[in-house]
């Protein structure tokens, strides 16, 4: 099982920031390859700022996390996908909103 920091909630990646039914996936930082569940969750753990990742590493970075069955996926795989590819789970679509914390779009 993949490790994931911050204020986790219960096993499936909730923190106490987000943790809806459909709040699921953690995102591994590139600044620290660590999965955190929110940029809030990251920041309140760590020291650093957060970094994006560059548009050129989303097609091969498998830097998100279902925290249903811990599949992990790529960040572009993720933006493409309403579910899980792997158990089908719902994902948050407002998630979207969130992006430019951790991607380059």
């Amino acid at each position: 099982m993949t490790h994931v920091y911050g204020a986790t909630v219960d096993n499936e990646t909730r923190c106490t920031h987000y943790h809806t039914e459909v709040d699921i996936i953690a995102i591994k930082f590139k600044c620290c390859d660590k999965y955190y569940p929110c940029i809030h969750c990251h920041n309140e753990a760590e020291t650093h700022p957060p970094e994006q990742w560059p548009a050129d590493t989303f097609e091969q970075t498998k830097a998100i996390l279902c925290g249903v069955c811990q599949h992990e996926m790529t960040i572009q795989t993720y933006m493409q996908v309403t579910h899980c590819p792997n158990c089908q789970s719902l994902f948050n679509s407002r998630c979207q909103l969130h992006y430019h914390h951790y991607f380059d779009v």
